[in-house]
């Protein structure tokens, strides 16, 4: 009887440890804790593809919480997500949903920020869908007829310069232009290999000339000063001078000296003319007494 009431006691306790064991795994698993270690925020998706309620939360990489509960709204999913206390969220910290797996499993990433403010557990932070590689083949897919559009164009290409380059006349029209390159590389060749010496000759003349220039500008440095600084005085008085000569032009136009009066007086230009009319008539009658019987002068003197 004493044995049996052991034997009862033993079973009763494995199967109580079993129990425990089952218990912690399953919390374990899903997350559930006897004891509040976690700090609740919600995040705002506009796609979680595929995010599931337990899925993992790391932080930097490392496991540090899990997704809690998820919210469906017209345009976006709010997502629950419980954090261990022990992770300290800046007001600049990023959220992100990625692939945990190549397997397709999916875990929220928290960058934790490096500003000096906290971040408010309270409100409703916003986060975005980094994608995956179910969500690139679902672009491909997406653009699958533009890709088989993109590559007939591709091919059409490829086949017209093809036919292009494999033209036989094309070919010739390329080997005779070549022909005729390398042909003129070779005069080219042959013109400065018989030039060699009339070259080298041009050069050693120029560099010579190029020094006795240097020589020349050095030894007359002070005259070419000096010249050009009576250059420069010449320009000066002959720009003086011919402002002289606009002015007096301007002074005889506007008859503001003698000249101008002399040369825009009317009644002066009448006397003149009547004066050379005069001795025009003059003239004319000592002339004709020349050719008669000499100058006939027949003068009263009182």
């Amino acid at each position: 009887m004493k044995d049996e009431r052991k034997t009862e006691i033993k079973v009763g306790l494995t199967v109580l440890a079993a129990i425990l064991i089952f218990l912690w795994i399953f919390g374990w698993a899903k997350n559930i804790s006897i004891r509040s270690t976690e700090n609740f925020l919600k995040v705002s998706f506009k796609n979680v593809a595929g995010l599931e309620i337990g899925d993992p939360v790391t932080v930097n990489g490392f496991r540090k919480g899990y997704v809690n509960d998820m919210k469906v709204l017209p345009n976006e999913v709010i997502v629950e997500i419980a954090v261990d206390n022990d992770v300290t969220l800046k007001d600049d910290a990023k959220f992100s949903i990625s692939m945990l797996d190549l397997m397709g499993g999916k875990k929220v990433e928290i960058y934790p920020g490096e500003s000096s403010a906290a971040l408010n557990l309270n409100e409703i932070h916003h986060g975005i869908f980094l994608s995956d590689i179910p969500a690139v083949m679902s672009l491909l897919g997406s653009v699958q007829d533009d890709l088989v559009t993109v590559l007939k164009d591709v091919k059409i290409t490829l086949s017209s310069m093809n036919n292009y380059l494999t033209d036989e006349s094309l070919s010739a029209d390329v080997k005779q232009s070549l022909k005729n390159l390398n042909s003129l590389t070779t005069e080219l060749n042959e013109l400065i290999r018989q030039n060699k010496d009339n070259l080298k000759l041009l050069t050693e003349n120029a560099v010579q000339l190029t020094e006795k220039t240097n020589n020349l500008v050095t030894n007359n440095e002070q005259n070419l000063t000096d010249l050009l600084r009576n250059l420069n005085e010449v320009v000066t008085k002959s720009d003086k001078l011919l402002n002289n000569v606009n002015q007096l032009t301007n002074e005889t136009l506007k008859r503001q000296n003698n000249l101008g009066k002399l040369l825009y007086d009317e009644e002066m230009m009448l006397d003149i003319k009547a004066t050379l009319k005069q001795v025009n008539e003059l003239t004319t009658i000592l002339i004709e007494q020349l050719k008669g019987k000499g100058i006939n002068v027949d003068a009263n003197i009182f």
